[in-house]
């Protein structure tokens, strides 16, 4: 597919005069309850992070390996990806819940799948139980995942939704933490509960979304798209302007949001699978959703993630407990500077953040390769321990937009007809290359060793090219107007301006009669 250089600079935000900013958003109560509502939400991320982490710290634990009689090879890589196999085979079904019977009811359903899962797992008295559940956690996991950024994005406040949309794969981390120091803090129980009990902790958050889910608001724009415009209106009014359904933000947002479903309805059709194919807008997206899914887990990350014991035994850092001290230290590293890169991504942009990070990542990876390959041939211990810290540097990039941007960026440049089914092939995507890595990872590592660090040297090289190419900046717009951006500059400024005219509130030298908003939808369809 081709395209124009991807650099998009936008106007100024539509809404940006009509924000509040008399008080701080921590001193009006019901943003409080909204960022706590987003904030529930969030934690569906640990889930998946805790998982990685947890299989990372099992294999350094004998207890675990004595178990399921020292699995390696084929059968490591099984154990690993089993989860990702339960997550595709659920994605058939995920957008048809998330869109039928809303993000919150979606919320609540892989919720409750997870809590069954988790107690098989931690009963687990054979390899085949623990691969089941496993595979049972994947499947929950993706009904929550699908729906809760999606539901993120479409209910915060708008100069936050950058911000707390980052955050939810950022929050991967945090159940990465609480795995890397749970496994390392119950590494020396003589028992089978060294293990297990990292294991029953991975149901935690799945437990306290199924206690709280109901206190969450429902998706003014799935309400609308219902049909409920009256309790969409009132859940933005409600969180947005402390219950003012006429304030002039809330009234720009309702106006918005109306016109972009009946756009993508009346407009393009814009609502099936095939419409991904069929119009050049929504090829760029997908091009570019497909993209960054496999440019997330194909950065040599994965190989990092799953298999850092394996690594770490290759280079001659043998000690359980170093690896389990290593993996504990780096998921720290790596959460602050993801929480700080997504606080920033509205400041910076979405485009500069991934550019620099695809270029520090080469670099840094073509660094580690060299280490590697000094201790492989040479047996060079300075090189080996260099190694560790290009590790460090490598992770420092890769958070900077591979980590808090990738599920934001995805949700807020498709359309709202299209959002759940496209969040989900973006998931499918991951869930393929998470898949592939998982099998394939440990068997090049075990056969070239150093080398196959080389093929990913290559692959960084032609992620740099593309992300420069075709990323589109999107920041200083609201989620509609980002949405419309793929398809055209004046689709953007068109939805800006319908909903302007609509809530009355444009300036006086472009006020436009209402009758006129016809007219703007007209030339949208030409």
């Amino acid at each position: 597919m081709g395209g124009p250089a991807a650099v998009s600079s936008g106007d100024a935000q539509g809404y940006a005069h009509l924000i509040d900013r008399s008080k701080p958003w921590w001193k009006n109560t019901r943003m409080i309850k909204l960022n706590l509502c987003i904030a529930l939400l969030l934690i569906t991320s640990t889930t998946n992070g805790y998982d990685g982490s947890m299989m990372n710290g099992l294999q350094s634990l004998p207890q675990w390996n004595d178990a399921f009689d020292h699995p390696n090879g084929g059968k490591l890589g099984l154990l690993s990806a089993i989860q990702n196999i339960g997550s595709v085979a659920a994605y058939p079904f995920s957008p048809y819940v998330s869109d039928g019977l809303g993000r919150r009811a979606a919320v609540l359903l892989g919720a409750v799948i997870m809590c069954i899962a988790t107690v098989l797992q931690t009963a687990s008295h054979s390899v085949g139980m623990f691969i089941g559940a496993r595979f049972l956690i994947g499947f929950g996991l993706t009904f929550a995942a699908a729906a809760a950024p999606v539901l993120i994005t479409e209910i915060a406040y708008p100069t936050q939704r950058g911000p707390a949309t980052s955050l939810y794969n950022t929050l991967w981390f945090l159940g990465s933490i609480i795995a890397a120091w749970t496994t390392f803090g119950t590494f020396h129980v003589p028992t089978s509960w060294s293990w297990r009990i990292p294991s029953a902790i991975q149901a935690l958050p799945s437990v306290i979304q199924v206690c709280l889910v109901w206190f969450i608001p429902e998706s003014p724009r799935w309400l609308c798209s219902k049909g409920r415009e009256e309790q969409a209106l009132r859940v933005l009014a409600y969180y947005h302007a402390d219950g003012n359904k006429t304030d002039p933000l809330v009234e720009y947002e309702f106006e918005e949001i109306r016109a972009a479903i009946k756009f993508d309805r009346e407009v393009a059709s814009n609502v099936g699978w095939m419409s991904f194919v069929k119009t050049p807008g929504n090829r760029r997206r997908l091009r570019i959703m497909i993209a960054i899914a496999f440019f997330s887990q194909w950065s040599g990350n994965n190989l990092i993630a799953y298999y850092m014991n394996k690594i770490f035994d290759s280079i001659g850092i043998t000690d359980p407990t170093t690896q389990l001290l290593i993996n504990g230290c780096l998921n720290i590293y790596n959460f602050i500077i993801a929480i700080v890169a997504g606080l920033l991504c509205d400041k910076i942009g979405r485009r500069p953040l991934f550019i620099v990070s695809t270029v520090g990542m080469f670099v840094f990876w073509v660094l580690q390769t060299t280490c590697f390959a000094l201790y492989s041939v040479k047996g060079d211990l300075a090189a080996a321990h260099t190694f560790i810290a290009m590790i460090f540097l490598f992770y420092g990039f890769y958070d900077i937009a591979y980590t808090p941007l990738i599920v934001a960026y995805t949700v807020e440049i498709l359309p709202f007809p299209l959002r759940a089914k496209g969040f989900t092939i973006f998931n499918f995507a991951l869930s393929l290359s998470l898949i592939f890595n998982q099998y394939v990872n440990p068997i090049a590592l075990k056969a070239l060793g150093w080398k196959y660090y080389i093929v990913y040297v290559c692959w960084l090289a032609f992620e740099a090219c593309f992300i420069i190419r075709y990323l589109i900046e999107t920041k200083g717009r609201t989620l509609e107007e980002t949405a419309a951006l793929f398809d055209g500059e004046d689709n953007a400024v068109h939805l800006a301006e319908h909903a302007a005219v609509n809530a009355g509130i444009v300036d006086s030298h472009s006020d436009r009669e209402k009758a006129s908003s016809e007219a703007t939808i007209e030339e949208v369809k030409l």
